[in-house]
């Protein structure tokens, strides 16, 4: 089957309709009139009535990008109009068009509100970034709106939902507040479609069905007209990108908007970007007492000070494990010392939101997060990851430029990038699953030619192997080895030492 008539990889409906304009042309790009002419002849064949037939411009508007709901029958109608009756042509068409009409319907779904969800039960620390961030949002600002930028796990939500109680104490009680989940991170289903948010927030704000515009930049202009000299908050929690952001931020004077992403959201014009780090030390500790109970996490022990560091003072993490301790009383803190603490704070929750931002990565990028495993935890250069690779530094670059506007590493230094040792442990846990252990032993020959000594390269070669639980060369054996983090974990030794 020639290229041009496969819709298989479409994943939009505006894709599936820029195929059907590659279909027409291959089949000598007839007139509309032709083709309405033939769609009328086989629905004649087919007995059905003359009342259903399309008109010429409802044929016409099939080819029209923009089109949220379209009329499934007459589309595959168009496609036979256009390849005849071979069925083989007409099942793929069809099939295609099943998949991308459910992204579709999935995408429609809209979680979104005329109030605010609940603040965070616990919140500590973030003192500076709440009053940089209120600063921001100043009502004093033309058009203020803030995206509160992270990786998974960092308390992203728990902040902006936090920010915006604070806002809303302030003021008065008729202040028009509008939220909306994007499931820019879901695991499963697509994001939301801010055609159908628009679409939401207008019913909330008062509009009927009949009087919401069809199209996207209309509902838009409206959105914004609405909202205008109400002084109204807006909070955009887990945004995908720029794109699905950009028609929902009102940029009204007076009215603020709280965005949350995972991703680097550049090309909002006037909206500030905020970057949302891990907690520090001291109030990972507050995190873990206030989860567990102050009679389960006493201050100034190393002990607790030590499983914070461990965890990367991860907000998430920190929260796993401090509910762990609540609801495990007869857990002493020695106990988290012989169990496989990164383990624990991965199976409940920290690996679902990893995993979530995983998925919606290139497949370069997701191989390079799996193979960052071999490294060590310490800074990492483009070189080292082409090396990894085994491909050239320019791909590496552009991959970790992807990583890191996925927050899923940090750059630390130019040129340089490190892991969250969770992210880490992460990439460990699926580096065993998705790559083949031959490819695993490739990578690390190409990362030991970089090695600055043999000496070197064995004990870091041992190690990995040894984490990744794979054979490892009889003449490294007896190579002096220290144990990864991941390793330490398990045995308790960092915290025992």
């Amino acid at each position: 089957m020639p290229q041009v008539l496969d819709p298989v990889k479409t994943r939009t409906i505006d894709e599936f309709i820029a195929e059907l304009r590659l279909l027409k042309a291959w089949a000598g790009n007839p007139s509309i009139t032709e083709i309405t002419r033939r769609i009328h002849r086989d629905w004649q064949r087919a007995g059905r009535p003359r009342g259903e037939w399309p008109a010429r411009s409802t044929v016409g508007n099939c080819f029209q990008l923009g089109r949220r709901r379209p009329n499934s029958d007459l589309l595959l109608a168009v496609v036979q109009a256009l390849v005849g009756a071979d069925e083989a042509i007409l099942s793929v068409w069809r099939q295609s068009l099943r998949a991308v009409l459910g992204e579709a319907e999935a995408a429609a779904r809209v979680s979104a509100y005329d109030r605010l969800p609940a603040g965070p039960s616990v919140f500590v620390g973030r003192t500076d970034l709440v009053a940089q961030a209120e600063n921001l949002l100043a009502s004093g600002q033309s058009r203020p709106a803030l995206a509160l930028e992270g990786m998974p796990g960092v308390g992203k939500t728990s902040l902006a939902l936090h920010l915006a109680h604070r806002l809303l104490a302030e003021e008065r009680t008729d202040t028009p507040v509008l939220f909306a989940n994007l499931r820019g991170s879901a695991p499963q289903g697509p994001p939301a479609d801010p055609a159908a948010v628009l679409e939401t927030f207008l019913r909330l704000l008062g509009t009927t069905g009949d009087r919401i515009p069809f199209g996207l930049d209309a509902r838009a202009a409206l959105y914004r007209h609405l909202l205008a000299g109400t002084g109204a908050l807006i909070v955009l929690d887990d945004a995908a990108d720029a794109e699905q952001i950009r028609p929902l931020v009102p940029g009204t004077p007076g009215c603020r908007t709280v965005i949350t992403s995972r991703s680097a959201l550049t090309g909002l014009g006037e909206c500030d970007r905020l970057p949302v780090p891990l907690l520090k030390p001291d109030d990972s500790v507050e995190l873990l007492r206030a989860t567990a109970g102050a009679d389960r996490v006493a201050p100034a022990v190393p002990a607790v000070e030590q499983i914070a560091d461990l965890l990367g003072h991860l907000p998430l993490a920190l929260s796993v494990i401090g509910r762990h301790m609540r609801d495990h009383p007869a857990w002493a803190l020695g106990d988290y010392y012989r169990e496989p603490l990164i383990s624990l704070a991965l199976e409940d929750g920290v690996r679902t939101t990893l995993s979530a931002s995983d998925a919606r990565l290139p497949k370069g990028a997701r191989r390079l997060l799996r193979l960052l495993a071999l490294h060590p935890l310490q800074e990492i250069d483009a070189a080292t990851a082409a090396a990894l690779l085994g491909e050239p530094t320019t791909t590496a670059e552009q991959h970790l430029t992807t990583l890191t506007a996925a927050h899923l590493i940090e750059c630390t230094v130019p040129g340089g990038y490190r892991l969250h040792p969770l992210v880490h442990a992460y990439a460990e846990e699926r580096i065993c699953i998705d790559e083949p252990a031959t490819r695993i032993r490739q990578a690390l020959g190409r990362l030991l030619e970089r090695g600055r000594s043999h000496e070197g390269a064995v004990r870091l070669e041992t190690r990995t192997l040894h984490t990744l639980r794979l054979p490892i060369p009889q003449q490294h054996a007896e190579a002096d080895e220290e144990p990864t983090l991941l390793q330490q974990l398990h045995t308790g030794r960092v915290l025992a030492a």
